[in-house]
């Protein structure tokens, strides 16, 4: 097991190129994977792009599952997005709070309010190389917005008027488990296809 530490705002990994994968049999790219697999499955965190483990790549997970900062019904399977593209985001869109495992601030995560597209498409690569595309809502359309963030250096909290960020524990007691949150969050679409 090969858990990373995850990287903090300001790092300019956060920031960087992120380079296209062209070899998926490359070690340090099946590496970089298999550490971001890891380092999600040991965390509470719902996504995880490459840059936040300071690896320049093309690539992000994802894996919208309850966790302490999340309660939204629905799962997903963990899913490997390599050179992704958002080919479709819906005109409807919807506001999440969001967090971000490298946004962080004295051992604890603030969370803002989002408004992004409800529903999106994406078309990448999973690891084997096989080209797909996946329609998503709710909380897996934001993780996968979120996640293509990373890989263009754009972190959540660009996206949030600053007086409106609230604290983990705030967001805990008065948001995570509100109506509004979790309509918004609900999973009800998932439309994966092999290209």
């Amino acid at each position: 097991m090969s858990v990373r530490k995850v990287i903090l705002q300001g790092n300019p990994k956060l920031k960087a190129k992120n380079a296209e994968v062209k070899n998926f049999l490359d070690p340090k790219v099946r590496q970089v994977i298999k550490d971001l697999k890891d380092t999600l499955r040991k965390s509470s965190l719902v996504g995880i792009a490459a840059p936040q483990i300071a690896e320049n790549y093309m690539i992000f997970i994802t894996h919208p599952k309850n966790t302490e900062f999340r309660n939204f019904g629905r799962e997903d399977i963990l899913r490997v997005f390599i050179n992704p593209k958002i080919t479709y985001k819906s005109t409807n869109a919807v506001v999440i709070y969001e967090g971000c495992g490298s946004v962080e601030d004295k051992g604890t995560v603030p969370f803002g309010p989002v408004l992004r597209p409800k529903e999106v498409e994406v078309e990448a690569l999973d690891e084997k190389g096989n080209k797909f595309s996946l329609r998503a809502d709710g909380i897996l359309a934001r993780v996968i917005q979120h996640e293509y963030d990373h890989l263009r250096g754009v972190e959540f909290v660009q996206h949030v008027d600053s007086s409106k960020i609230v604290s983990e524990k705030y967001y805990k007691a008065k948001i995570k488990n509100s109506k509004k949150q979790k309509v918004a969050s609900e999973i009800t679409k998932i439309k994966y296809k092999e290209i």
